[in-house]
C-alpha cells in the first residue's frame, strides 16, 4: 500500500526504516500515550523485531508514515474476529518534531477511507487515553464521534487511565 498525501507518504514498513523509526519512537512524549507493547526507551532492536514481525504478516495492516524519506510515525489497525468481523480498531503514532503541523489530521482520514475498501468494514474506532487531546482532536476532524468514557479502563506507568471511545462507521 502506498498513499501519497501532502504531508507525506503512508507505506509498508521497511526493514532499512529501523534507524529512523528508533530514532522518532524513543521519546516517552510519544510513548506515554501508546500501550505499553510500545517500549520506553525505544531501541533499534526493538525496531528490528516489530519490523520483521509486521513485514511478515500479509495481508499488511501496519504502516510507515514517511517524511522526506525517513520513518516518522505509524499507523495500523487490529481487525475484529467472529462477530466483531466488520470491525477494527486502529492506532498511530507520530514523532514529535512532526506533531501539530497537521500530518496526523492528514494521515488519519486517508487511512480510514483505505481500510473501509479494503478490509469490509462497517465500523472502525480508537481508544486514546483521555488525557490525550491531540488525539481527540486528529479524531474529531477526521469525522469520528466520541462514544463514551470507559472508567478505570487502563494502566500506563502505575495511573489507572479513563479510554475514550472515538468510532466512525461507514
Amino acid at each position: 500500500m502506498e498513499l501519497k498525501l501532502d504531508l507525506c507518504t503512508v507505506r509498508d514498513w521497511r526493514m532499512e526504516d529501523a534507524e529512523s523509526m528508533a530514532k522518532h519512537a524513543n521519546n516517552r512524549r510519544v510513548s506515554i500515550n501508546l500501550r505499553d507493547r510500545f517500549p520506553y526507551p525505544y531501541t533499534i532492536q526493538d525496531a528490528n523485531n516489530f519490523l520483521e514481525r509486521i513485514i511478515a504478516k500479509q495481508p499488511s495492516k501496519n504502516f510507515c508514515i514517511e517524511i522526506d524519506g525517513m520513518a516518522v510515525g505509524g499507523i495500523g489497525l487490529h481487525l475484529g474476529e467472529d462477530v466483531h468481523r466488520h470491525t477494527a480498531e486502529f492506532g498511530y503514532w507520530l514523532g514529535e518534531e512532526f506533531w501539530g503541523q497537521g500530518v496526523l489530521s492528514e494521515v488519519v482520514p486517508a487511512f480510514v477511507d483505505y481500510c473501509f475498501k479494503e478490509f469490509s468494514l462497517n465500523r472502525i474506532f480508537a481508544m486514546p487515553h483521555s488525557g490525550n487531546a491531540a488525539s481527540a482532536r486528529v479524531l474529531e476532524k477526521a469525522g469520528f464521534v466520541l462514544e463514551g468514557r470507559l472508567r478505570n479502563h487502563v494502566v500506563k506507568e502505575d495511573k489507572i487511565l479513563d479510554s475514550l471511545l472515538y468510532a466512525k462507521t461507514k
